[in-house]
């Protein structure tokens, strides 16, 4: 029976799945495949949650759009475990909060601030710390320093607002060693861990791309990297995004 969102069959979608939440990005990754955008399936435009399947450098591979904030990944997620989904890597952009951190420059998470809604009801409130799978986290960064790009490994903090107006909203979280806010991680490595625990070999990652950053006297609107730069920034993690989602590191045992 199809999932309600995803519609979709067990099948439809490789074990591996890499996580944009635009979907235009989807689209951009899925033109990325063997062969090109023209050899990739379609599985699901249901919501405009572009699902794609197809093959980079022979390994089967899906790209799924999740939308943004965790209660939209959440959903996509959960669908996407029922059907089969086994190594699951968020693909996406953050704000820049940390020491050091620059726009245009990647983010690899190790762990994510499960600072949103979706994950505190998951949880009832009981403290927990969601991280991601280390041989997931070592396969990006084996994969960025084979791109020669500029990365940075750490914690993120999983956030329901973009537009916060509280003034030491970014001095708070980056005096405790976050790197960036995003929308999305806590939810998956939650997702992730629990069906791990349940008993299904799953794992979890994010990468992110520094689309603008906070600081004194620095917002979002200030910060944001010109569109063109930003795709042309982005472009760089998702080739980094599909070398480690195929890497034999990541697919053995699949």
């Amino acid at each position: 029976m199809p999932q309600i969102h995803l519609r979709a069959e067990p099948g439809d979608y490789a074990p591996i799945v890499l996580l944009p939440g635009d979907p235009n990005r989807a689209t951009a990754m899925a033109s990325l495949f063997d062969d090109g955008l023209a050899a990739a399936r379609t599985v699901n435009d249901h919501r405009l949650l572009f699902g794609y399947t197809g093959t980079y450098g022979g390994v089967p591979i899906s790209v799924q759009t999740t939308g943004m904030g965790a209660p939209s990944a959440a959903i996509v997620v959960e669908e996407l475990l029922r059907l089969g989904a086994r190594r699951l890597i968020r693909v996406g952009t953050c704000g820049g909060i940390g020491r050091g951190v620059r726009t245009g420059e990647i983010v690899i998470a190790s762990a994510a601030v499960p600072f949103d809604g979706t994950t505190a009801t998951f949880l009832h409130g009981e403290p927990y710390a969601p991280a991601a799978d280390f041989g997931l986290v070592r396969a990006l960064v084996d994969a960025a320093e084979a791109e020669r790009a500029t990365y940075h490994v750490g914690l993120v903090c999983t956030v329901d607002v973009f537009y916060n107006p509280d003034a030491d909203y970014f001095s708070r979280w980056a005096a405790r060693g976050v790197l960036g806010f995003e929308m999305e991680s806590s939810a998956l490595f939650y997702l992730a861990a629990r069906a791990d625990a349940a008993g299904d070999d799953v794992r979890a990652a994010t990468i992110l791309t520094v689309s603008d950053v906070l600081g004194p006297n620095v917002t979002s609107e200030d910060s944001y990297l010109p569109l063109d730069e930003l795709e042309r920034r982005t472009a760089t993690m998702l080739r980094v995004a599909l070398a480690a989602a195929t890497s034999p590191a990541v697919t053995a045992g699949l």
